[in-house]
């Protein structure tokens, strides 16, 4: 099951679980829509994987299986040129 992180690494903009806006790689660094397909390009910085749309969990299943409260969050690792 994937963990659903809630932030995305780059601007740590808010990504909910049941919404289908963030990216993931098969590492589940996650992402979301705007630093992925900006200037990530679709290549996630940490392993060099593809991100693709992470599927978002239905609503009615998030009780049962929460999504991760745990933030992962590193700027300095995803600048890019301004």
């Amino acid at each position: 099951m994937l963990s659903m992180r809630p932030g995305c690494e780059c601007c740590d903009r808010d990504l909910k679980a049941d919404e289908a806006r963030a990216y993931i790689c098969s590492f589940e660094c996650t992402f979301c829509s705007r630093c992925a397909q900006g200037h990530l390009g679709l290549r996630c910085p940490n392993c060099g994987g593809e991100l693709l749309p992470r599927p978002a969990r239905p609503s009615a299943l998030l009780s049962k299986h929460p999504a991760s409260t745990e933030r992962v969050y590193h700027p300095e690792r995803h600048r890019h040129a301004e």
